[in-house]
């Protein structure tokens, strides 16, 4: 090092180690040697040890708008899958597709590439992220076959319109600051439109072929089976709406999928699958239903579940605890005891809501008379550290609790309305993206629709870590000068070439520069540059300009290249190289037509 820092003055010395730090980062990011998160952590170390970056610079990321505005639009979106508020379009992407792969992607690409070319694209994404999960965990399909198309075409759309993407924005105001013309709302349509629909097409056909399915959906649990099913007692109460009603037709008609067994009245045991029977206050209803299912009927107040030996009963809405699953393990002293007896020595804060049992039927006897068998599964509420005492004396297994699959019906429209707003804001121009999720996730917290354990549960650590590594990266390759000097190289043998040819090289180099550091910081990196080559060449720069907005918009190779390809890395499983696999032809593409029909449009 010593006797190369003799050949090299400082700053010359500063381009070589971090364009070196560049190139192992980018070799371990592609092959994945070391977790994506763990690389990131060693491009920080490496700066600072190295004198590149000093502390608060290479940990500047920590500060940056980029991984706080994701953290929050992961709880945001966390919170509208909890509230059911994606039920509608769900429904209808579920209806749509039928579980069909091909249909579920075309209607996605449609969808969001719209949506895109008007919103801003990443709360966008974040929607249909939940959406696509909920599909593909619905048809058993591996969601990294759609997110990260999903992600792509909403870039592809946001080179449509002035307001479709911040990178098109910035670069009209730094075009008018320079004495030009602002680039109009769909100036960039003539080109954008037609991009994006061939984009979509290719993604369509070439997407499948080329991504695998890397894993299984992980947002939610199919409940509908019969393995996810609780036995319960629940007790009518006086003005519950199932009063009076037949017990048959008012479960088929408001609570299909339940299946009630018995009707207990007082001494006597109603089949009424065998007889009719008309429910009265009092009676107790013996049940076989999912989770979701049981918070759903006690939600709407129809009827309670039985007390607890303190004469209290669960309430499944309880923000201040967990509904998790406890699984009866061998050689626990409780196999063998009635459910009763066990029920007696818990803790009064530990409420017993059903008893899962896979393999036979539910007997016709009293509900806690139930003796406890191996593998059975007890669904109860409790607060969280009395869960952890429960963990630690280890006579039950404490399985990953169940609490975030149930959707809080009665918080729909609440956070309907906060993402809803969120997404006005946004595009109004009213507060930026950050501000307006951060708002969204703290109202999805206080409004009950996401609670603060959930929210940090939501977020996925790696991400974030991969956002401040290379943002720390990208902060070297523009302090040291390296990304303008990787700039003038790559000019420097178009000096005697044709403007059509040096636009193709601006459009390229820009594209490779904005999978490494944001598409805002290369826009506003090379707009300086490209004005300057103009004046130059004599010409008009206009085409220059609009050159930019398609270059820095084409970063589908690197899941650091763009917000939402940062999105959908962890919820789709994917590997650095899936992204190099699908983004370098969309790449190619997108830089193919904008250096044909660029020139063409937009007149030199």
């Amino acid at each position: 090092m010593e006797a190369l820092a003799q050949v090299l003055d400082g700053s010359q010395l500063a381009v070589v180690i971090v364009s070196a730090i560049l190139a192992v980062a980018i070799v371990l990011l592609v092959t994945e040697k070391l977790p994506v998160d763990l690389t990131a952590l060693g491009i920080i170390a490496a700066l600072i040890l190295l004198g590149i970056l000093d502390p608060p610079e290479a940990l500047s990321g920590f500060a940056n708008p980029a991984p706080v505005t994701v953290a929050a639009l992961f709880a945001v979106s966390r919170g509208l899958m909890r509230s059911g508020a994606l039920d509608f379009i769900t429904d209808r992407v579920m209806r749509f597709s039928g579980g069909k792969p091909g249909r579920l992607l075309f209607i996605s690409l449609f969808l969001v590439g719209g949506f895109s070319s008007f919103l801003n694209n990443t709360p966008v994404v974040v929607l249909f992220i939940s959406v696509t999960m909920a599909v593909c965990s619905k048809y058993s399909l591996s969601p990294s076959k759609f997110l990260l198309p999903i992600s792509f075409v909403s870039i592809l759309a946001g080179t449509s319109t002035l307001i479709g993407t911040s990178t098109n924005i910035l670069v009209s105001d730094l075009a008018a600051q320079n004495g030009l013309e602002p680039i109009g709302m769909f100036e960039l349509s003539l080109l954008g439109v037609p991009t994006a629909m061939l984009g979509a097409l290719f993604l369509f056909f070439v997407s499948p072929r080329v991504l695998g399915s890397h894993q299984e959906p992980i947002y939610e649990v199919h409940e509908d089976s019969e393995r996810n099913r609780y036995i319960s007692e629940l007790l009518v109460e006086a003005g519950s709406p199932l009063e009076g009603r037949t017990a048959k037709v008012a479960f088929e008609t408001r609570y299909a999928g339940i299946e009630l067994y018995e009707v207990i009245r007082r001494d006597r045991l109603i089949d009424p699958r065998r007889q009719e029977v008309d429910i009265e206050v009092g009676d107790v209803l013996r049940v076989k239903a999912t989770a979701q299912q049981l918070t759903r009927i006690l939600g709407d107040r129809c009827a309670v579940l039985a007390q607890g030996p303190d004469g209290t009963a669960a309430k499944p809405y309880e923000r201040d605890s967990v509904i998790a699953e406890l699984l009866v393990r061998p050689n626990t002293p409780f196999v063998g005891r009635a459910l009763s007896n066990w029920m007696a020595s818990l803790d009064s804060h530990v409420k017993v809501i059903g008893v899962k049992r896979h393999w036979k039927h539910y007997p016709a006897r009293k509900f806690r008379d139930m003796r406890l068998a191996l593998g059975d599964i007890i669904l109860v509420q409790s607060p969280l550290d009395h869960l952890e005492q429960i963990r630690a004396a280890g006579e039950l297994l404490v399985i990953e609790d169940v609490h975030k699959t149930l959707v809080y019906k009665r918080k729909t429209p609440i956070a309907t309305g906060i993402f809803l707003t969120m997404i006005l804001v946004t595009t109004l121009g009213i507060a930026d993206i950050l501000i307006s999720s951060l708002v969204a996730m703290l109202l999805m917290v206080i409004t009950g629709c996401l609670s603060l354990r959930e929210a940090y549960r939501s977020i996925d650590v790696r991400v974030l870590v991969l956002i401040i590594g290379t943002l720390a990266l990208g902060t070297a390759l523009e302090t040291t000068g390296a990304a303008d000097l990787y700039a003038r190289w790559f000019l420097k043998p178009l000096a005697d070439a044709s403007p059509q040819l040096v636009l193709s090289a601006f459009i390229l180099l820009t594209s490779l520069l904005s999978m490494f550091i944001s598409n805002n910081s290369t826009a506003v990196l090379m707009l300086p540059i490209a004005l300057s080559t103009a004046a130059g060449l004599g010409v008009d720069p206009r085409p220059f300009v609009i050159g930019i907005c398609f270059g820095a918009s084409a970063c589908y190779a690197t899941p650091i290249g763009y917000q939402t390809n940062l999105l959908v890395y962890g919820p789709g499983g994917y590997k650095f190289k899936d992204y190099l696999k699908l983004g370098i032809p969309l790449n190619l593409f997108v830089w193919i037509v904008a250096s044909i029909f660029v020139p063409i449009l937009w007149p030199f």
